[in-house]
């Protein structure tokens, strides 16, 4: 049996504080035929360099129709397929943006800056909904809010949610200090689903278990609720040809930092890390069945990762 494996398209970010050079792209990754394009390089010095992580560039992806959808810190970007911008949305809620989900006509937003969500509905272009969690009395909660409003929450980054990902179940949230993956019910009720490792990114329900970046440790998991465990190492390269070999970021850009992670049906999951390389791991085999480097720069990282949805 011949499979044909994916293309995939990621953003990358620059992990780092210089200004010089470029911050980031959107690249098409073809696995089956090894090619690559670079669609959108994001090389200007109109960038609004805060943030805790010093990242910039484009972040999480998603797809309605023929709209791409991608965020960056502080805004969502509506392109064509050939990474046009069409229009762009900013709220003042919006802050450090990491992953994205596209659920029916709806866009739901990380928002680390503020610890909540937002939802940006696709048809009224307009951001209809937030949540600000809380942990009150050793127990996980929550609010609404209207981000059209000024009654929201103050800025805050105490969880860091870094990843939102919307079924018909509900909604399931994580970030860097949340050390469980959350769910969020229609009745706005915030539960646990199980335990993580501190430091992830990519926290999701897949299969009948867990999948998430395990980035302090270097590899990619999957946890199954039968107790079935895979771990993937990340891949990493000899330092000698880690670029820049001095960089003076070195406390935030280290090779090996995973983050941007898809499934690819039941059986493939597509994994990102720096410098820039993105990783295709066989869940049947437990076996990595390729990987593609993007540039040997340290600084630059993939961020958001999905399966380009178009045949030409």
């Amino acid at each position: 049996m011949t499979i044909k494996l994916p293309k995939l398209v990621a953003t990358s970010v620059v992990r780092g504080s210089r200004q010089e050079g470029s911050h980031g792209g959107v690249f098409l990754v073809d696995f089956e035929n090894q090619e690559i394009e670079q669609l959108f390089d994001m090389n200007t010095s109109q960038i609004d360099f805060k943030g805790s992580s010093g990242d910039r560039g484009m972040r999480g992806i998603a797809f309605s129709d023929e709209d791409i959808l991608i965020a960056a810190s502080d805004v969502l970007f509506r392109c064509d397929r050939s990474l046009k911008i069409k229009t762009y949305s900013k709220n003042h809620y919006l802050d450090d943006c990491h992953e994205i989900c596209q659920y029916e006509q709806t866009i739901f937003l990380t928002s680390p800056g503020f610890d909540s969500l937002l939802a940006f509905d696709l048809e009224t272009k307009t951001y209809i909904w937030g949540f600000h969690l809380l942990r009150q009395y050793d127990q996980w909660a929550g609010h609404t809010f209207d981000p059209r409003s000024d009654n929201g929450p103050l800025p805050v980054n105490d969880y860091h949610i870094n990843m939102v990902h919307v079924d018909g179940t509900g909604i399931y949230l994580s970030g860097l200090h949340t050390n469980t993956l959350l769910h969020l019910n229609d009745k706005m009720e915030v539960s646990e689903v199980c335990s993580l490792p501190a430091g992830v990114h990519n926290a999701r329900p897949y299969r009948d278990g867990v999948l998430f970046n395990d980035t302090e440790s270097g590899c990619v998991r999957y946890d199954g609720r039968d107790g079935g465990k895979l771990a993937f190492k990340i891949v990493t390269y000899d330092e000698g040809d880690i670029e820049p070999a001095d960089s003076d970021d070195a406390s935030v850009a280290r090779q090996g930092f995973g983050r941007g992670l898809c499934p690819v049906g039941d059986r493939f999951v597509a994994g990102g890390s720096s410098p820039s390389t993105i990783s295709l791991y066989d869940l049947e085999t437990n076996q990595t069945a390729g990987s593609v480097n993007l540039t040997m720069d340290v600084r630059s990282a993939i961020h958001g990762l999905d399966v380009w949805p178009y045949d030409d």
